[in-house]
């Protein structure tokens, strides 16, 4: 919970608003400062909302507020950089989501780690009643990952995003291989 910070400058002091006629008053300056007290927290957050709302800018325990205002989840044990870009690029990746460059960017913001995916899909459209359809009758997924130690590798959070991310009818399949020098996608 956010809350007020003590001594805490107002950017904005009441008195200096005042004519100076009114300066030198011992009682008006106190009662001046005491609500200037109250209301430099106020009028700070005011000033300082752009930067609240921004994921890049935005205080770290405000981001799983923003993620909620942008219905992705964030993993508090990842590191707050890591947080910032799945709460940057979430509207992005829902715009994607359920395509192979949404499900690639899913998977590269959750682990760093640029995907090699393969699929049996396809799209195309032909001027001749009848004509074959691209892909194969029974749709699939696979993700492969080239990782420098499969075995300390994270693979039910994987598995759990790829789940999330491919159209409900996709199966799917995480592949977590070992990284070799000069390997690139297939």
């Amino acid at each position: 919970m956010r809350g007020p910070l003590p001594g805490l400058p107002t950017a904005h002091p009441l008195l200096h608003q005042l004519p100076a006629v009114y300066h030198g008053e011992e009682f008006l300056e106190r009662f001046l400062s005491a609500l200037d007290e109250v209301l430099a927290p106020v009028l700070l957050t005011l000033d300082n909302l752009p930067a609240h709302l921004h994921p890049r800018t935005a205080p770290e325990d405000l981001l799983a507020w923003l993620a909620q205002w942008v219905a992705v989840e964030v993993d508090q044990d990842r590191p707050v950089n890591q947080r910032r870009a799945v709460v940057a690029t979430a509207v992005t990746r829902h715009r994607q989501r359920g395509t192979r460059q949404g499900l690639a960017a899913a998977v590269r913001v959750e682990t760093g780690i640029e995907p090699e995916i393969s699929e049996s899909g396809g799209t195309s459209w032909s001027s001749e009643p009848g004509a074959a359809l691209p892909g194969s009758a029974r749709p699939w997924v696979t993700v492969r990952l080239r990782v420098p130690d499969p075995e300390q590798f994270d693979r039910t959070r994987v598995e759990k995003l790829v789940a999330a991310e491919v159209p409900a009818h996709v199966p799917y399949r995480v592949e977590i291989v070992a990284a070799t020098e000069g390997a690139g996608p297939s």
